[in-house]
C-alpha cells in the first residue's frame, strides 16, 4: 500500500506543475489577472468537490460540525488559495521549474519542522539521514565553503 501512496504523491506533483502552466494560460486570458485565474480555478474545483462529496460522503452531516471547529482548522483553504495564486503569479516570471524548486524547498523545511516537533497535531517523526541528505544536496557547496579547510 505504501507504494500506492508514493504513486499518488508523484501524481500530485505532476498535477501541481501542470496546474501552474494551465492557470498561467488562464490568467493570460483574463487580462493577466492572476487573482481571477485563481478564483476560477478554486470555483471549478469547489463545484467538482461538492458533487463528489455529496455522492460519496455524508456531506450535510459533516458540514454541520464546521461551526464547532477551531478557526485554525479552517485556514487550509486560504493556504491553498495562496499557493495557487503564487504559482499563477510566479510561473511566468521564474519558470515552473525554478518556482517549484523553491516551493519544494519551503515545503521540505516546513515539513521537517512539523514532523520533528509534532506540530499541528502530527505525530513526531525525528529528523533522519534523509533530511540531512536533502540539506547536503541543496546546500552542500555552501557548507563546504563555510566549514571547509583553509
Amino acid at each position: 500500500m505504501f507504494f500506492v501512496y508514493l504513486i499518488i504523491a508523484l501524481a500530485a506533483g505532476v498535477a501541481l506543475a501542470t496546474q501552474s502552466a494551465i492557470n498561467t494560460q488562464l490568467a493570460k486570458a483574463m487580462s493577466g489577472e492572476a487573482v481571477i485565474a485563481t478564483f476560477i480555478s478554486f470555483a471549478v474545483g469547489t463545484i467538482v468537490l461538492f458533487f463528489i462529496a455529496w455522492v460519496k460522503t455524508d456531506l450535510w452531516g459533516n458540514l454541520s460540525t464546521v461551526p464547532s471547529q477551531p478557526w485554525w482548522k479552517l485556514i487550509g483553504g486560504i493556504l491553498g488559495a495562496v499557493v495557487v495564486f503564487t504559482t499563477v503569479l510566479l510561473a511566468p516570471k521564474l519558470g515552473i521549474t525554478a518556482m517549484l524548486f523553491f516551493i519544494i524547498v519551503g515545503q521540505l523545511i516546513t515539513a521537517t519542522t512539523i514532523d520533528h516537533f509534532g506540530l499541528i497535531g502530527m505525530p513526531i517523526r525525528e529528523v533522519n539521514i534523509v533530511a540531512f541528505g536533502l540539506v547536503f544536496y541543496f546546500f552542500g557547496d555552501k557548507l563546504v565553503e563555510l566549514f571547509g579547510t583553509r
